[in-house]
């Protein structure tokens, strides 16, 4: 990308990832200026930030918790309508490093829509069906790709037993970071996990839980990143904690064989036309004991801090932070401009 740009990096939001939004939006604004371009950095909730305002928000880390309910309903209550300030008019392009609620499932993308601006990621339709993890696996069968079964609550432990069997993922279907996921090992634990998920969305997930190895992929344009491997310790869980306080390992590119990792590509990029996904995502796979691939679900707007899967997986394909966060508002102005 040639020319200078004006781009409007808009982060935190008030879902329980606001912290990962921070984090992600830290590296973007780092990247973009990196790379000669003039960018302001807006948090959804209190709009523009001023330079020791921005200093102290996007030198943090990511917490060890999510923010808690109360604090998330207090920042709502208080969201200002930042595309309605002036000084997001004139920016060539808004660099989404949302995450959850409004900013993931298409709210924010439409009002975007409304205002006219270039805004990077999927559009509406795509944000909405990638965030709803029943409709994406509604899709995902009807299109033969391999994904675990699931149910949704109300289940009963009969229900999930002889359906699902034991254990099983329990987890909000609208929420990302594994926000509220629990593993469940037996009909007794299901009367805390259920109600933990709710807290975080009023859909709750029963999915069957598939043993093996965690793989992940990047798509970029019309581009399948490098395959990735995320190592948990055994028995572990990928949990909220696990992800952001360095209890993991990532491998990039991932010990498998080509064939698999040709695979997983190939599937990701299906999963990212079948949802009507732009710009990026993220597919996130298990890959049991047979070698087969299971598609757990599409990450419209993946995190982009230093500890993001994306931004890992672009890097084995020798795309670093910066050009990747350029290749991407460039591909946010081509659709604009269709």
């Amino acid at each position: 990308m040639q020319r200078r740009l004006k781009v409007a990096v808009l982060f935190g939001g008030s879902s329980g990832e606001r912290d990962v939004s921070i984090a992600s939006g830290a590296q973007v604004v780092q990247a973009l200026r990196a790379r000669g371009h003039e960018v302001l950095a807006v948090d959804t909730c209190f709009g523009l930030l001023p330079a020791n305002e921005e200093q102290r928000y996007l030198s943090a880390k990511v917490g060890e918790v999510p923010p808690t309910s109360d604090s998330l309903v207090a920042l709502r209550s208080g969201q200002d309508n930042v595309l309605g300030k002036t000084e997001l008019r004139g920016v060539d392009v808004v660099f989404l490093a949302l995450h959850g609620g409004t900013g993931e499932d298409g709210t924010v993308q439409a009002a975007l829509e409304l205002a006219g601006m270039a805004y990077t990621g999927s559009g509406v339709l795509g944000s909405s069906v990638a965030m709803d993890k029943d409709m994406s696996k509604q899709l995902f069968v009807a299109a033969g790709i391999r994904t675990p079964a699931w149910l949704m609550a109300p289940v009963t432990a009969d229900e999930a037993g002889q359906h699902l069997g034991f254990p099983v993922i329990v987890k909000p279907n609208r929420q990302g970071s594994t926000i509220g996921l629990s593993l469940v090992r037996d009909a007794q634990e299901l009367d805390r996990a259920i109600p933990l998920a709710r807290e975080h969305d009023r859909e709750v997930m029963l999915e069957q839980f598939i043993a093996g190895r965690e793989i992940t992929v990047g798509v970029l344009g019309s581009q399948a990143l490098s395959v990735g491997e995320i190592v948990l310790e055994p028995g572990a869980v990928f949990h909220y904690e696990d992800k952001y306080q360095g209890s993991t390992r990532e491998v990039f590119p991932a010990n498998l064989p080509d064939s698999t990792q040709e695979m997983a590509q190939a599937v990701a990029l299906r999963a990212h036309r079948l949802l009507k996904l732009d710009g990026y995502s993220r597919t996130d796979f298990r890959l049991d004991a047979q070698g087969q691939l299971w598609c757990l679900e599409v990450n419209s707007l993946p995190g982009m801090t230093a500890t993001s899967l994306l931004p890992q997986s672009a890097a084995a394909s020798g795309i670093d932070v910066p050009e990747l966060c350029e290749r991407i508002c460039a591909l946010a102005l081509q659709r604009h401009s269709r």
